[in-house]
């Protein structure tokens, strides 16, 4: 029997740039890019358990600002690879190696 107790082992993602702009960054202790590994699961990473790791790991303040529900707040757009998420299959797109997600908040106080 080898080290995983399963057939295959979990899947990992290797690392990962998710980058907060338009303010976005500012509930991240003010850092834009962040160069992640991501740790290894049975289940591959898509964006809704990508989201939750971001809230627990990396999220430091008014999370309400972030994240409504499941996924990200309305006013905050993300882009996979500089594609509209929407056209990825949002929550439910599978990361793949080296992916790029950007988060830009299109909120403003006025």
């Amino acid at each position: 029997m080898g080290f995983w107790p399963t057939a295959e082992p979990p899947l990992c993602v290797v690392v990962h740039c998710f980058y907060f702009r338009g303010g976005a960054e500012l509930l991240f202790d003010g850092v834009k890019k962040h160069q992640v590994t991501l740790p290894c699961q049975p289940e591959p990473w898509d964006i809704r358990n990508l989201l939750k790791w971001i809230k627990h790991n990396l999220l430091k303040e008014r999370p309400e600002l972030f994240m409504q529900g499941e996924s990200v707040r309305p006013g905050i757009l993300v882009l996979i690879n500089e594609a509209d998420w929407e056209l990825m299959g949002e929550l439910d797109y599978k990361l793949q190696d080296q992916d790029n997600v950007l988060f830009i908040s299109t909120l403003h106080g006025g």
